[in-house]
């Protein structure tokens, strides 16, 4: 009786153990599929529109947040820094126009203009790719890498530790992702919280 007991513990420790592993590969190793979407400069944007790039810095983002608001200048970092080393920043706004007409697309354009964006802002109206990444809150980052002809995410989660005081900054999680993946090393941190405002999806 204590044989078979020990035998079906040994049996569910080891089927936990099983699912834990099995979840955790497919976080590390989940994949994205291309989308198109229409930039602030009337264009439409994919990702397959970028053939020389290792990878990108994917950042859902919108107007109205008030966290959203605090970056626009440390995306703009980000791709200066990244773009000429083949990893370009996309921003794309998913929230739900209707409840927040701040993320109009005309709205959009203007805000690119003011905030001098030197990256593609996309319009995601129907938020099928804010689904398809699992993006959650604005602003949520998320560092994709070219594997086998596949876009991997390999870090996902907030762009720093501090969205207020940028000089106050200890973790920059996104640029120390993608330096890691320059390196050809592994993403040490490849989840963080994101926190912002969150994506209310239409049903």
């Amino acid at each position: 009786m204590k044989q078979a007991f020990q035998h079906i513990l040994f049996v569910t420790i080891l089927g936990i153990f099983t699912l834990f592993l099995s979840s955790f590969q497919t976080l590390e190793h989940r994949t994205v599929s291309d989308f198109k979407l229409l930039n602030v400069d009337g264009k439409m944007i994919s990702l397959a529109d970028y053939p020389d790039a290792k990878g990108f810095i994917i950042v859902f983002t919108c107007n109205h947040c008030p966290f959203a608001k605090l970056y626009p200048e440390r995306l703009n970092q980000l791709n200066t820094m990244y773009n000429d080393k083949g990893v370009p920043l996309i921003a794309i706004s998913s929230t739900d126009t209707l409840l927040f007409a701040e993320d109009t697309y005309p709205k959009m354009i203007e805000k690119s203009k003011k905030e001098h964006f030197n990256f593609a802002y996309l319009f995601d109206e129907n938020q099928s790719v804010a689904k398809n990444f699992s993006a959650q809150k604005t602003p949520h980052a998320f560092v994709l890498w070219k594997e086998n002809n596949e876009w991997v995410i390999k870090y996902n989660g907030a762009i720093d530790d501090n969205g207020a005081e940028p000089m106050k900054v200890k973790n920059h999680y996104v640029s120390n992702a993608v330096e890691e993946l320059l390196s050809g090393k592994q993403v040490a941190t490849k989840e963080t919280k994101s926190i912002g405002c969150q994506i209310h999806f239409r049903k």
